[in-house]
């Protein structure tokens, strides 16, 4: 049993999120959000106790225009002791950028599906692993922590599901590559508790459970049960996105990543501590959802506003 679990009732007595909402949660709305608001909503988030916030991504402007202030983003910010601020980086290109900018940390992205990665990324998973090896080598001489993502690890829009063992070679490499951290990504939002528990029991064989963290899509509504069902797994790191924010521009009708305000109300109801503070994370939900003009998808948060009024 691992350090952070407790004999009574097998689950993390601390949980660590990571919050995507300016990153994931911004990167492909339609309309370009305002330099300050991103830097506002960081202020905010971290202001409400998130101690990792992924900020911006160095991709190029011309794939996600919304993330060409990246740079500006990250010197604009004032930065809070004990906050991690981490940026997606592609490329080395993007790693130099993100390292210019003062980010933290990085994070870097491959598939468990051979389809996605190819219309995502233009090329096949191995190639893209392949890419991403002078960033770690890189980032390691700099002392740069690297998170590994895997996305679509249960389900593919355009394959169907992806098999447990498929997502746990992949996950591995990254590993073995150096990242001290890799995100599941439930990209398209299929899975659900049984899924996923088998995807996380195939994945923990070959990285320490420790290692492993959950990013989960509320497609189908199952986002908060597959937390619970991962916690039950020993898992403790969760992605998040304020007010629900985000989607899959490459699979058709997903809907956003799971609503951080909605983990925090599950975690808290069960007495795992996260060091948020969940009607000032609320009110950060109403306040981005209102500023960027679009619907609030933490039900938590709507809720605790809703009795404040």
């Amino acid at each position: 049993m691992s350090p952070h679990q407790t004999n009574s009732t097998h689950l993390p007595t601390h949980v660590k999120i990571v919050e995507v909402g300016p990153r994931d949660g911004l990167q492909n709305e339609k309309q370009v959000v305002p330099t300050e608001i991103k830097i506002e909503l960081i202020e905010r988030l971290a202001e409400a106790g998130l101690s990792v916030i992924e900020a911006t991504s160095f991709v190029s402007p011309k794939w996600v225009p919304q993330m060409g202030d990246n740079a500006a983003v990250l010197a604009g910010i004032r930065r809070r002791a004990g906050v991690t601020y981490t940026a997606l980086t592609p490329n080395l290109q993007g790693f130099d950028g993100a390292v210019t900018a003062q980010a933290d940390e990085v994070a870097i992205f491959a598939a468990a599906s051979e389809a996605f990665s190819r219309k995502n990324i233009n090329c096949s998973i191995a190639e893209s692993l392949k890419r991403f090896e002078p960033v770690v080598a890189a980032a390691s001489a700099l002392e740069i922590p690297v998170r590994g993502y895997v996305s679509c690890v249960v389900g593919c829009p355009y394959e169907g599901a992806v098999a447990p063992e498929k997502t746990a070679e992949v996950a591995k490499i990254l590993f073995d590559m150096g990242c001290y951290e890799v995100s599941l990504g439930d990209t398209i939002g299929v899975g659900n508790p049984a899924s996923i528990a088998r995807m996380i029991e195939a994945c923990a064989r070959v990285v320490p459970i420790d290692r492993l963290a959950g990013h989960y899509h509320d497609t189908y509504g199952m986002a908060i049960a597959n937390i619970y069902a991962s916690l039950q797994a020993g898992m403790a790191v969760f992605d998040a996105s304020v007010a629900g924010l985000g989607g899959c521009p490459y699979a058709k009708g997903a809907s956003g990543n799971v609503a951080t305000e909605d983990v925090v109300y599950l975690l808290d109801g069960l007495g795992i501590q996260t060091g948020i503070d969940l009607a000032k994370l609320a009110a950060v939900g109403e306040w981005i959802a209102a500023t960027i003009n679009r619907p609030n998808g933490a039900r938590a948060g709507r809720a605790l506003c809703a009795k404040s009024d």
